[in-house]
């Protein structure tokens, strides 16, 4: 019998506020003030995406960083819950395949939690955000961008399903699905950023780039026009990472550092397509303290580590998760 969307894990999807809001604004929110967040106790980070995270520090540092539990002001809930349902009875999402549903729920492990809720819950947030600030583009994209890999070498399904995965697919939403893990984990070492930024006066020029697909290192090359359009897909990934709640203090996060340098390039570069709006904070003081958010001892360690240290550490870590799976980053700028 086949899946409907009704009959699988889709039907039980509850977005959190913070994801809520972002789709009806199309924008990152910092809610310090509105919320109050705490420590989740015994929280285990390998049941996440994350598990694969090595060294006591870094795991201390990841695990601060997703292991909180957010309470909302009521009133600030409810705003939120009501702007999100007029949205709704505004425009009906369109429903995806149940044929594709059916194939990621028997024949893909998306078992692992995500930084916050399913891995699941993280993918119909792209899937919806796309849909509502994306329109020009397919929102599938976003559905599916973690299918063929996540940063920290977690895999849903197999290269060899690629065939099977392609049959729900047209070719612009497998040429972005399959670039997605390695696009992101080249922003993420930061060198694409700057490479494109230093031509920015001969962008007009660029034909192409060239790369490896992390599932199985094959060979890629996307047209500039597509990566125009593929960086803003993972402009609005990046709001997913977004922290709720006092950003000038976690000013330093290395995906909020990441987020901002994108959102920065694709200003100057003219090239946003999506409506992905947020305000930037300058990092706090470095003895200022979050406003109602209570901090475990890995969210004071995190605290006191320079924002490039962070940096620093992330983009290493990506090159290790690289070479563990002989994942080649380099990649290559083609100009007429």
């Amino acid at each position: 019998m086949q899946t409907t969307e009704e009959e699988s894990p889709i039907a039980d999807i509850r977005h959190s506020p913070q994801r809520k809001a972002a789709i009806v604004s199309g924008k990152g929110t910092d809610y310090a003030g509105d919320v109050y967040i705490v420590p989740i106790s015994n929280f285990d980070l390998n049941k996440t995406i994350f598990s694969t995270v090595e060294g006591a520090l870094p795991r201390m540092v990841m695990e601060a960083k997703i292991a909180k539990e957010v309470r909302w002001n009521d009133d600030v809930q409810a705003r939120i819950d009501a702007d999100y349902e007029r949205v709704g009875q505004r425009v009906d999402l369109p429903s995806l395949d149940a044929a594709l549903i059916s194939f990621m729920e028997k024949e893909c492990d998306f078992s692992m939690e995500h930084a916050d809720g399913s891995f699941l819950e993280h993918l119909y947030f792209c899937y919806e955000y796309s849909f509502h600030h994306f329109p020009s583009y397919s929102p599938k994209v976003m559905f599916l961008h973690s299918i063929l890999g996540t940063a920290t070498n977690t895999f849903a399904m197999k290269a060899v399903q690629i065939p099977d995965l392609a049959v729900f697919l047209d070719d612009f939403e497998l040429l972005h699905i399959s670039a997605f893990p390695s696009i992101f984990r080249l922003i993420g070492t930061w060198r694409l950023l700057e490479e494109l930024t230093a031509n920015l006066s001969r962008l007009d020029r660029l034909s192409s780039i060239s790369f490896f697909r992390v599932i199985d290192n094959e060979p890629m090359r996307m047209k500039a026009e597509d990566l125009w359009i593929h960086l803003n897909y993972q402009l609005m990934h990046y709001v997913d990472f977004l922290p709720t709640a006092n950003w000038s203090f976690h000013a330093s996060d290395p995906l909020l550092q990441s987020f901002r340098a994108l959102s920065v390039f694709l200003d100057r570069a003219e090239k946003r397509m999506a409506k992905v709006d947020c305000m930037f904070p300058q990092a706090g003081h470095f003895f200022s303290r979050p406003q109602k958010e209570t901090l475990s001892f890995g969210g004071h360690v995190s605290s006191v580590i320079p924002a490039f240290l962070k940096r620093r550490l992330s983009e290493k870590a990506l090159r290790r998760f690289s070479a563990k799976i002989n994942h080649d980053l380099s990649y290559q700028l083609h100009f007429d």
